[in-house]
């Protein structure tokens, strides 16, 4: 028989067995193959390979294109996944002379716009960079980077705020308190903004009065990292109207602004890196707060997280993280994980400590 007369069976029924194994993903607890599986879109070679032995068998080629999300939460268990879902294809499926020789994971193409300067980190031609030694001076070594714009008059308020955000991983530039008096301020307030991840406007009262603030928003504007205005006496305005707003008090504007930023990838690897350092059992309550607005998380993200409990006594004794006062707190650590990766995390009855459990 030629190759223009073989008719195959499999790659029609292609769909009826991807819904069987989605099922049989559900049914075991496997959430990130069950994920991979209902989402992709669906492409199929035919007679990826041929052996003429014994009448004919034939080996197709499965290509799964998944969201970009997706891809990038898989992209490190690729080979793990891609062999996994074609071993278990071909043991759902009934045609002897055909099976799924190789399965490959993709990232669904999209209209990706200008992704470089999206990414707030690109350097256009002529601008002027930031050396290492000055982004260490103003953010630190580690942290998620955000400047705070605001008017002199509550650089009180913004202090405070600065050091709120820091359990949660944040590394907060406050101009009137981090430039030093050796610097030229308009140039390190300058490398502050091309160096930060995220821009955090505090609309007081005449905000719009001071020029630099309406230049810092522009920057920030400019660059295309994350914005936030937090409406503290002033509505936002002009182009700063079309992104995320905060109402709220100055008291609940750490939080506030932690639960929106911990959606940004950065920010959610700096969370989690910042967790061992919890320094008491009310602090580990705050930092279980954003638990609700986190979607999702890697295998090894929660490893991190479950071992930053089992070893840190203060996150370990902390209603929000061990679960202890559901009423009020929150359900804990092992439920959050079990939601966020589709894993199931339990408490050990008898040390405390956060295990997961192997499908």
């Amino acid at each position: 028989m030629t190759e223009e007369n073989r008719h195959y069976q499999l790659p029609r029924k292609i769909d009826h067995y991807l819904a069987t194994l989605a099922k049989l993903y559900a049914r075991e607890g496997q959430r990130d193959k069950e994920s991979i599986i209902v989402n992709a879109r669906v492409r199929l070679q035919e007679e990826w390979s041929y052996d003429n032995w014994n009448g004919g068998t034939a080996g197709h080629a499965l290509y799964l294109a998944v969201p970009e999300t997706l891809y990038l939460n898989s992209a490190r268990k690729r080979a793990e996944y891609q062999t996994s879902i074609k071993d278990d294809l071909n043991k759902v499926h009934n045609f002897q002379s055909e099976f799924i020789e190789e399965v490959f994971l993709e990232m669904q193409e999209v209209e990706s716009g200008d992704w470089r300067k999206n990414s707030g980190l690109l350097i256009e031609p002529g601008e002027r960079t930031v050396q290492s030694g000055a982004i260490k001076r103003i953010w630190g070594n580690a942290g998620y980077r955000v400047f705070l714009s605001h008017k002199a008059q509550v650089k009180k308020h913004a202090a405070q705020l600065k050091g709120s955000l820091a359990p949660f991983g944040v590394s907060c530039f406050v101009a009137h308190q981090d430039v030093h008096p050796t610097e030229e301020w308009q140039d390190e307030i300058e490398n502050a903004l091309r160096s930060m991840d995220a821009f955090v406007a505090l609309l007081t009262e005449d905000f719009h009065d001071s020029l630099w603030t309406d230049q810092e928003v522009g920057f920030a504007l400019g660059r295309g990292v994350p914005l936030i205005a937090v409406k503290l006496g002033t509505d936002p305005y002009g182009f700063i109207g079309k992104f995320q707003a905060l109402s709220c008090e100055w008291g609940e504007a750490p939080l506030a602004a932690a639960k929106l930023l911990i959606k940004q990838p950065r920010m959610l690897d700096a969370y989690i890196a910042s967790l061992p350092n919890c320094h008491s059992f009310e602090e580990g309550i705050v930092l279980s707060k954003v638990f609700p607005s986190i979607n999702q998380v890697t295998l090894a993200q929660a490893d991190q997280m479950m071992s930053a409990f089992n070893k840190n006594v203060d996150l370990h004794g902390s209603w929000g993280f061990n679960g202890g006062y559901p009423s009020r707190y929150g359900h804990g650590l092992a439920p959050f994980l079990s939601r966020a990766t589709g894993h199931k995390y339990v408490k050990n009855e008898s040390s405390g400590d956060i295990e997961r459990k192997k499908p």
